[in-house]
């Protein structure tokens, strides 16, 4: 990939993973409106198990890894499980909010593919 690219892929990335995670803690943007019952049920649950505060930690660590290009090829990796739930969130039980989550998964593809030569050590076998 294009060094500009890869550049441009991961602060876009960062910031809106940065953004996301930190809308968890203060509340800035707008709750999503119209979701399905099932899907509220779902979010509280994991708002009741703080399993939201490890998300936004993990979502804020990762942002800011990939602004400063710090740790970045780990934190796109852990990112990967997030980018995944999403999207899994969606599909089953939110299609209509789909487009965010989709770009962030796209965008983590991408930086995945960006730095995979630092993990070739990870994956010889």
């Amino acid at each position: 990939m294009n060094a500009k690219v890869f550049v441009a892929v991961r602060i876009i990335l960062g910031l809106f993973v940065l953004i996301f995670g930190l809308n968890k803690f203060l509340n800035f943007l707008p709750a999503p409106e119209g979701m399905s019952e099932a899907a509220g049920a779902y979010f509280g649950a994991l708002m009741s198990a703080k399993v939201i505060t490890l998300v936004a930690i993990v979502e804020i660590l990762a942002g800011i890894a990939l602004i400063l290009n710090k740790y970045g090829a780990l934190m796109a990796l852990i990112l990967m499980s997030v980018s995944v739930n999403i999207i899994l969130f969606h599909v089953t039980l939110n299609p209509e909010g789909i487009a965010p989550g989709f770009a962030v998964f796209i965008l983590n593809l991408m930086a995945l593919y960006s730095y995979k030569n630092k993990y070739k050590d990870l994956l010889a076998g």
